[in-house]
């Protein structure tokens, strides 16, 4: 299909979801997947090829900048400690538990690849809890929600890139894996906090010369996210976590002197993308998704494996996945309340998702 048919199709997509969503009662992602996916059919028949290289770098940074920029950040520091939690450790502890079991259940997955499955599966989608919940959610839990969801798919994210390069080489060491993921996260939140710092910086110093204008402005911001995932993923960090860094180190600097107008141009355009990329990535999914379906189907006929089959292995999959989060919340209260009773609070631990 033409690019520029492709591009205005979604585009027009992506606006009448909107619409729809209005008239009947769904969360907008899933009705955009379901658009997609229609779309995929005859008598429309969209075929697109993605590029994971083109997709993430066209996609991911801008969104996952946004969501460090807008997150509310007093909320943020207020339940630090169970967001991390939520978005890191646990997101670790789904990757290693549910990559063993995938790789006990079927052995003819290697153990790299059953990783980078897990890494897949790990990140929940928070967002569209809330977005299910429509605001009947205890304000508290819908910050932790929207914490979890900006830092769980940064961490998912670069567990599937070392596992994928771990599936290459050929060469797989939990050990090794655990140093690595630390030495590339760290250096992308460096990285991008870095560059954002330095960008404020910059701006600072040509405002107060008045050198600095609206469109250089908006342009700077725009470009910022897509020069933080660049510089990272060119010095072998995550370029994913470099983004959300400079999201939030942005959202800081955007307290420093410049124009109203200007402020509000720039968070309108932001709020203008962040809608219309979203969109499309669920969009684009929904296209994916019909021949997803085609190809495991065609697959488990020539296969040893019939339908049945893979459908108990992903309903099995499923229950060990919701399993570890209800574990692993438990657990993260349980030690949470003792510590506090050990420090003499006696204040009850704040509710976690």
């Amino acid at each position: 299909m033409d690019i520029l048919n492709l591009v205005f199709l979604l585009t027009l997509a992506v606006g009448a979801s909107r619409i729809v969503a209005n008239i009947i009662p769904l969360p907008l992602p899933i009705l955009q997947i379901i658009i997609g996916s229609l779309l995929a059919l005859p008598p429309f028949g969209m075929e697109v090829e993605l590029d994971p290289e083109i997709f993430m770098m066209l996609f991911i940074p801008p969104l996952l900048f946004y969501d460090g920029w807008k997150i509310p950040k007093k909320e943020f520091t207020e339940h630090g400690g169970q967001i991390a939690a939520m978005s890191l450790l646990l997101v670790l502890v789904t990757v290693v538990g549910v990559g063993y079991f995938i790789h006990w259940l079927i052995p003819s997955i290697p153990l790299a690849a059953s990783f980078a499955l897990a890494a897949i599966l790990s990140p929940t989608d928070a967002l569209s809890v809330i977005a299910i919940a429509q605001g009947r959610l205890p304000r508290h839990m819908s910050h932790q929600l929207e914490g979890e969801a900006m830092m769980n798919d940064a961490t998912g994210l670069v567990s599937f890139k070392i596992a994928i390069a771990a599936v290459m080489t050929g060469s797989f060491s939990l050990l090794s894996v655990s140093g690595e993921f630390l030495l590339v996260a760290l250096g992308g939140l460096l990285i991008g906090g870095g560059l954002s710092w330095t960008v404020g910086k910059i701006k600072q110093w040509m405002t107060a010369r008045n050198l600095y204008d609206p469109a250089t402005y908006v342009v700077t911001i725009l470009l910022l996210p897509f020069a933080a995932f660049f510089l990272a993923e060119h010095a072998g960090m995550s370029g994913i976590l470099s983004a959300v860094a400079a999201g939030m180190v942005q959202s800081r600097v955007d307290m420093l002197p410049v124009k109203t107008s200007t402020r509000i141009l720039s968070r309108s355009i932001w709020e203008m993308l962040d809608f219309s990329f979203n969109g499309v990535v669920f969009l684009l999914l929904g296209l994916q998704f019909p021949g997803i379906i085609g190809r495991v189907w065609e697959a488990s006929a020539t296969q040893s494996y019939e339908m049945s089959t893979l459908v108990f292995y992903a309903v099995v999959i499923m229950a060990l996945l919701l399993a570890i989060r209800f574990v692993f919340i438990y657990a993260y209260h349980w030690i949470e309340t003792r510590l506090l009773k050990l420090r003499g609070k006696g204040a009850k631990a704040s509710h976690c998702c």
